[in-house]
């Protein structure tokens, strides 16, 4: 039973600085095929301080991820903008934005930008046969232009891409009390818990906060936040209404770190809750 209050504290034990790229946070670089390399750092976002002499296109690169990725999910418009000390947030995938025109299905959308209608939908939150809005922004995993599709035999469907992740018996609580699981594996190792609107979720194991966000980057997960833990996975909660913590915050489990939402793409009050590097216990 989850004992934390609103973003109950803890001691230094998690106390990760985010002053320099985070050791409990590296990413996992993806090949052209989409997969992941097999470990405990799969799927993992990073947060990276700029130094003197960075570049978005070399930081870009450095990471395996293209420079438009870097810009959209640091909302910035201007490459030249960003100044040394400011933290960006890096994300485990590239892959171009889009907004969807009147007409648009999923399977052109795949085709023109040579991605992966399964993995399109689901790292987008989209229910099957969903009809899409024209002006929906939707992110395109490994999305490359607009040549014609060259299919993949290497594709990788996230079922299969998270079952050889490591197992940690009882690490992880269960982020909300009751609800119903309404999806399971999709996206990044996430499933969707269902509850009502409002109802707490908690912090599924003790660590620090690394990202708390209601805006940028989060056309798909809505308001959001993940924490780094001491066995270096990391979990991500989304579709959050309200959120109680901030970046660099220390919090035990059972903590409350925000509440139950709908917000960005959601259709009904749940959480996605993500354990990245880590098989997702829910």
């Amino acid at each position: 039973m989850p004992q934390g209050g609103i973003g109950g504290g803890e001691s230094n034990a998690f106390d990760i600085p985010l002053a320099v790229t985070q050791d409990s946070a590296l990413i996992a670089l993806q090949n052209p095929a989409g997969t992941l390399p097999s470990g405990n750092q799969a799927g993992n976002i990073v947060i990276y301080t700029v130094e003197k002499g960075d570049t978005p296109s070399g930081i870009a690169k450095r990471f395996g991820i293209t420079l438009n990725t870097l810009l959209w999910a640091n909302d910035i418009k201007n490459s030249s903008s960003i100044g040394i000390g400011d933290e960006l947030v890096i994300l485990p995938i590239s892959g171009i934005q889009y907004t969807v025109k009147k007409g648009d299905t999923l399977e052109a959308i795949a085709k023109k930008f040579k991605g992966d209608s399964a993995e399109i939908m689901s790292f987008n939150g989209l229910a099957v046969n969903e009809t899409l809005e024209a002006g929906a922004v939707l992110i395109i995993p490994d999305g490359e232009g607009e040549t014609p599709l060259v299919p993949s035999p290497g594709a990788v469907r996230p079922q299969t891409r998270f079952s050889n992740l490591p197992v940690y018996q009882g690490y992880y609580l269960r982020p909300i009390v009751g609800g119903r699981k309404t999806q399971g594996i999709h996206g990044y190792n996430g499933v969707d818990l269902a509850s009502s609107c409002g109802e707490p979720v908690f912090a599924s194991a003790s660590g620090s906060v690394i990202l708390a966000r209601s805006a940028g980057w989060n056309s798909g997960y809505g308001q959001y936040t993940v924490l780094s833990h001491s066995n270096s996975t990391q979990t991500l909660y989304a579709h959050l209404s309200k959120i109680f913590v901030s970046p660099g915050q220390n919090v035990s489990q059972g903590a409350i770190i925000g509440l139950i939402g709908s917000t960005g793409r959601s259709t009904g009050c749940h959480v996605h809750f993500e354990v990245r590097g880590a098989k997702n216990p829910f």
